[in-house]
């Protein structure tokens, strides 16, 4: 699975956090939050937990191809 950097970044934004925030907000470390948004291999787990942080739904920040 793959995150799509843009639509994190725009749920980032709406959600009014940081890249600080949505780690600690995801129980994820800052530097594995960088790890997954840089090489976009992410487990389903992972970035549900990212998703629940920002608020939104998986959907709104994985790559088109998995919708």
């Amino acid at each position: 699975m793959t995150v799509n950097e843009i639509k994190f970044e725009v749920a980032m934004a709406r959600a009014e956090m940081t890249k600080q925030q949505v780690a600690e907000a995801a129980g994820i470390s800052r530097s594995r939050l960088n790890v997954i948004l840089n090489s976009k291999k992410v487990t389903p787990i992972t970035v549900s937990r990212i998703s629940k942080a920002l608020g939104v739904d998986v959907t709104e920040i994985i790559d088109d191809m998995y919708e």
